[in-house]
């Protein structure tokens, strides 16, 4: 590897580039990354993070409408460009950290994007650099159809909340972000082409997620929506019906970052959707060429790019050849209140033919008991009969992902329905109804 510059080069400094990149400079190898925009990528600088941190801000009304039912004297006014400011603050501070661990491992960094010549050399900024390995770990980009629209990547940036919105879409980003403005206190509107939202997930969460909308005085339409600028806002069709917002959010899908960035002259083999093809070992056709994260359209998570791209480190520098299997990978959508699940829905243990048993728990949790919330919390546990082994498990209700990313452990252990019943219960929570129910 001496007849080049480094030996591996990443392009995109998100979650999964990162990671690689620093376990590789860990490694003892000679390392040099690349990014164009801001680092951190799409999780730190306008996905899970700010969406986050807008979730935690937006819950507050619910929380207050509830201490009024417990007997507190609660009021108070919601100042979005102080969020803004706050929120800008904090992804500022992680977007430096995670260049502060880049440098502290001896990364070299380019502030640039980068761009691939051949299929061992890339351009950055006016500059050549060759690389004994390479790593395409550019994310994704949200997906923009015809007519007026923001993505969510504008709704982190706003200078104002808006009173009306309309937001099309019927998954993780839309219902999240419906639940986040409607706490806000803008009057929502989400329209989605199928009659249910979050395609998918288990049948029974999507049933929990939809009535939440509702409750939450979220406003659903299912149909063709088309968009139009007004001299006030925008001007939106649904079906047959015409409706006016301030603002309108596309959240229907994201797609590949593979274009303009010299794929096709090193030889890299794409499918249809423009995602770059790759093995279990994160291996293009290309043999030295890798690609992690959204920009293999695998399964569009954080958690899942940092281990992709830290097994791909393992594989090229640690003497430590490592496949990610992409199974019983958790995943939380954060509506209010929140589902998240792992493993397999009921549709899917039925498809692949297993011969199953559910159980299902669903009522009101204690913290609603006296603010006179009407909400449900849902538990569905899926156990293959002849084995007793817990195939999936799915929750709606507070604390959903929490518990959730606990009980994951046990059921990649392999764990069964016994053992789950034979745990002692922790009352009172809402968790242990994963251990009672019969």
């Amino acid at each position: 590897m001496t007849r080049f510059d480094v030996d591996f080069f990443v392009i995109g400094g998100g979650s999964g580039g990162v990671r690689a990149a620093r376990v590789a400079a860990e490694y003892g190898a000679k390392v040099a990354i690349a990014e164009s925009s801001r680092w951190g990528g799409t999780c730190v600088i306008r996905g899970c993070v700010p969406k986050k941190l807008m979730v935690y801000a937006s819950e507050v009304s619910r929380m207050m409408e509830d201490a009024r039912g417990s007997g507190w004297d609660v009021d108070g006014t919601f100042d979005w460009p102080t969020f803004i400011a706050k929120k800008d603050v904090e992804i500022a501070r992680l977007s430096k950290a995670y260049l502060d661990r880049l440098r502290k491992a001896g990364a070299d960094i380019y502030d640039a994007r980068a761009k691939l010549v051949d299929e061992h050399t890339l351009e950055i900024g006016g500059k050549t650099v060759t690389a004994a390995h390479i790593l395409v770990a550019t994310g994704s980009t949200p997906r923009r159809p015809a007519g007026v629209w923001i993505s969510s990547d504008e709704a982190f940036e706003m200078k104002a909340l808006p009173k009306r919105i309309l937001i099309t879409g019927g998954g993780y980003i839309a219902v999240e972000f419906a639940h986040i403005f409607a706490g806000f206190g803008s009057e929502v509107t989400l329209a989605a082409r199928g009659e249910r939202v979050l395609r998918g997930f288990d049948s029974d969460v999507r049933d929990e997620v939809q009535a939440g909308l509702g409750k939450h005085g979220i406003a659903f339409h299912h149909g063709v929506v088309t968009t139009a600028r007004t001299e006030t806002g925008v001007e939106a069709v649904i079906g047959d019906k015409r409706y006016d917002f301030d603002l309108a959010m596309a959240a229907i899908g994201r797609d590949p970052n593979t274009i303009g960035i010299g794929l096709a002259e090193a030889g890299v083999k794409l499918d249809d959707a423009g995602a770059v093809v790759v093995d279990t070992y994160s291996r293009s056709n290309v043999p030295h060429i890798f690609a992690v994260g959204d920009v293999t359209a695998r399964v569009a998570l954080t958690p899942v790019a940092i281990r992709e791209g830290h097994a791909v480190a393992d594989t090229l520098f640690g003497d430590r050849p490592t496949e990610v299997l992409h199974h019983l990978i958790p995943t939380a959508v954060f509506s209010q209140p929140a589902a998240a699940c792992v493993g397999m829905s009921e549709a899917m243990a039925c498809e692949k033919g297993h011969d199953i048993k559910i159980f299902r728990a669903r009522f009101r949790p204690m913290r609603y008991s006296l603010a006179g919330r009407d909400e449900m919390c849902l538990i569905k546990m899926i156990v293959e009969k002849p084995s007793d082994r817990v195939l999936g498990l799915h929750i709606v209700g507070p604390d959903a992902p929490e518990i959730v990313q606990s009980a994951a452990i046990a059921i990649t252990m392999g764990a069964t329905k016994t053992d789950f019943d034979r745990t002692f219960a922790l009352h009172p929570t809402t968790a242990e109804e994963l251990v009672l129910m019969r």
